[in-house]
């Protein structure tokens, strides 16, 4: 049985964690919820916050004063960070989806995770992590000979473009082949008036309707085309990838971890 604490429990995503937790009591008990400092809720039954019957569970503002295993945090990077630096002191494991970190914050991840492990992974899904590991292969076997293109579908309320799972595909293919996806990537191609630079990875953005999240990497050759593709139909698999992950680190030894070793994915 894993004791899990949920940061931003009563947000979108937190929310959704916290009440998949209960429902793997098998596996998982729910014995914390965190929120920001000042918060409203601060205090309340978590059920009650988020609407459901009352689950015994107050809602505190520091994760210090929390019993617990794993944290699984959902939150922005500077909150995010505090937490982490909290379970670091308490020697407990983290699990953290947060996006948004800058290169400084993430150094910071690092020296915490010489003391406990941590997962830290943008994008949760098992299916998206499983992409990114067949993009590597693909690339490695006939990225040098193909014209290779990366398109994106989200809803219509998205506001970044490409997603950032789009450039993680990217650079997934781009390290496969030594390539700097900052030099070879080409986002725009309305003002060019030449041919397609072979090198480069090209890259297009839909917006539309209610579409979760769709990707595909297009690797074009001569006389054939492999394409590669994900679909998302609903923000649960970013839950049960958070649960796995929380299942997988509880007793790992201290380290930065991604969901490719969650996986068993790499080498």
């Amino acid at each position: 049985m894993i004791h899990i604490a949920v940061a931003g429990a009563t947000g979108r995503m937190g929310g959704a964690i916290a009440q998949s937790v209960l429902t793997k009591a098998n596996k998982f008990r729910l014995t914390a919820a965190v929120q920001r400092t000042g918060g409203d809720k601060v205090g309340l039954d978590l059920g009650t916050a988020l609407g459901v019957s009352e689950l015994g569970v107050k809602i505190t503002e520091e994760v210090r004063h929390a019993q617990f295993d794993v944290l699984i945090d959902f939150t922005l990077p500077v909150p995010s960070l505090e937490n982490v630096a909290a379970c670091a002191a308490l020697g407990k494991a983290v699990v953290t989806g947060t996006t948004g970190y800058n290169d400084q914050q993430v150094d910071e991840l690092r020296r915490h995770a010489e003391k406990i492990p941590i997962v830290f992974a943008p994008n949760m899904s098992v299916g998206v992590n499983l992409l990114f590991h067949l993009l590597s292969q693909a690339a490695s076997v006939v990225g040098q000979q193909a014209d290779i293109e990366i398109n994106e579908t989200h809803h219509r309320n998205k506001l970044d473009a490409p997603s950032g799972t789009a450039l993680k595909m990217g650079e997934v293919i781009a390290e496969a082949l030594g390539r700097d996806l900052a030099q070879c990537a080409v986002f725009d191609r309305s003002q060019a008036a030449s041919a397609r630079d072979q090198a480069s990875i090209g890259f297009s953005s839909i917006r539309a309707g209610d579409v979760v999240g769709d990707h595909t990497a297009l690797f074009a050759l001569d006389g054939e085309r492999i394409e590669i593709t994900h679909k998302a139909s609903n923000r649960g698999i970013y839950v049960a990838g958070a649960l796995r992950a929380a299942q997988w680190i509880e007793g790992r030894a201290p380290g930065l971890y991604d969901m490719q070793d969650v996986l068993g994915l790499k080498a």
